[in-house]
């Protein structure tokens, strides 16, 4: 059998949780799959996968196996990466993280890695912030980013501070056409402020209460003495999006989130005041290994002046 291969399938299972989308994720029928685990599993003489009529999870020693086929993959990617490229012109993958709030940025981020170093192929994906430290932890992703306020006791993730969220209140524009900011130019300009507690009588839609960004705003409301009922919640940044424009909902979204909305669309879009709630995201790695040449390709770039001041253009002042 190719352990590699085998290594590989198992990932994609432990991710994917789900025979059929994890033999699709790695182009492959799902028997296929099916039949390389069996081999993996007879290779180590252990059951590795909880069968049943689903995915039924991994048994403990496939857990031990799973843990192995990170690092091998790692160190198989870090020394594909150093044949395949030079210092100066890295060539590989990026795996990179990021919480759905702060999509918008990773995804420019990602445009200015390609711009710089056309040899490094970037992979993008939005997760939870527990599966986006899990995932920096068993080495799935290269870098993320997230909420730096969770990292801080966090010993394995090693954290450069990127830009601080503003958040606004966004809904359509009144039918009477009076707006608070309105698609005036480029760029959302600066308007007259909205209280959080006003905010709070609106009918809000909300990211689901798993998601930390929702953490943050209910710890607002909650400090305000306000009761929310939302009457929308989702786990999509999108979908809050879709719905504050059909029209009758009003969502709270990070600068990020706002500098992606079409200004030319009839929104109403507010700085929330009282208090001014600053989400500081930051860009994390896992503190264990040596990193690939296309992750210190990314680290460097990062870290570097042009970089920074362009996060933080998209990062909510909207010239305030």
């Amino acid at each position: 059998m190719n352990l590699f291969d085998g290594y590989r399938y198992l990932v994609a299972l432990a991710q994917h949780r789900h025979f059929g989308r994890a033999a699709a994720a790695c182009h492959i029928t799902q028997p296929a799959l099916s039949n390389a685990l069996r081999a993996l599993e007879s290779h180590f003489g252990v059951a590795i996968v909880r069968r049943g009529r689903a995915f039924g999870g991994l048994t403990v020693e496939g857990q031990e196996v799973l843990a192995t086929a990170h690092r091998v993959l790692h160190e198989q990617e870090l020394l594909a990466q150093s044949l395949a490229g030079a210092v100066a012109r890295p060539v590989g993958r990026l795996s990179v993280g990021a919480v759905p709030t702060a999509v918008p940025v990773a995804a420019r981020f990602c445009a200015a890695v390609v711009a710089a170093h056309p040899g490094i192929a970037p992979q993008l994906r939005s997760l939870s912030s527990q599966d986006l430290e899990a995932g920096l932890e068993d080495l799935t992703l290269d870098l993320a980013f997230g909420f730096v306020e969770r990292t801080a006791t966090n010993s394995r993730l090693d954290v450069w501070p990127q830009y601080e969220e503003h958040h606004y209140l966004v809904e359509a524009t009144p039918a009477d056409g009076a707006a608070g900011l309105g698609p005036r130019g480029p760029g959302w300009p600066a308007s007259a402020p909205l209280p959080w507690a006003q905010a709070a009588e609106r009918a809000l839609c909300l990211l689901t209460p798993e998601m930390h960004h929702r953490a943050l705003v209910d710890a607002v409301f909650r400090r305000l003495g306000c009761e929310v009922r939302p009457a929308l919640e989702t786990d999509s940044v999108l979908a809050l999006a879709v719905a504050v424009r059909a029209g009758g909902l009003a969502a709270v979204l990070p600068g990020a989130l706002v500098a992606t909305l079409p200004h030319d669309a009839d929104l109403v879009v507010r700085p929330l005041v009282e208090p001014e709630l600053r989400t500081a995201i930051g860009l994390m790695v896992s503190s264990a290994g040596r990193p690939s040449r296309t992750l210190q390709a990314a680290l460097d770039l990062a870290r570097g002046s042009p970089w920074l001041a362009q996060a933080r253009a998209v990062s909510g002042t909207f010239g305030r």
